[in-house]
């Protein structure tokens, strides 16, 4: 799993690469929680055109950086999945909370 974060004024680009699941979860929490600690965070968009599998784990990341985004009255967005990450994030719901750009 590689996690590439890039900040654009206010907004924080995450690409994510790989396989997000139990084995990754940690480390990806961990560097996507740095780079939101430096501040000035108001919008996250997750970029997941490299990701290439995600389960319930890979869930539960996205929703807890949604939570501390939110709490700040900030917004995430996610971009880029295919349609196996697409499908397991329809299912979940999180397109009700998230949402889903271009």
């Amino acid at each position: 799993m590689e996690v590439i974060t890039k900040q654009i004024y206010d907004n924080l680009i995450v690409t994510l690469m790989g396989e997000l699941d139990e084995c990754t979860a940690d480390g990806t929490r961990l560097v996507i929680d740095n780079a939101i600690a430096k501040g000035g965070i108001n919008c996250v968009t997750f970029d997941m055109s490299g990701l290439t599998f995600m389960d319930s784990t890979g869930i539960g990341v996205l929703l807890g950086r949604y939570k501390i985004i939110k709490k700040n009255g900030g917004v995430v967005q996610i971009r880029g999945c295919n349609s196996h990450v697409d499908r397991v994030l329809s299912m979940s719901g999180i397109y009700r909370i998230m949402k889903k750009i271009s």
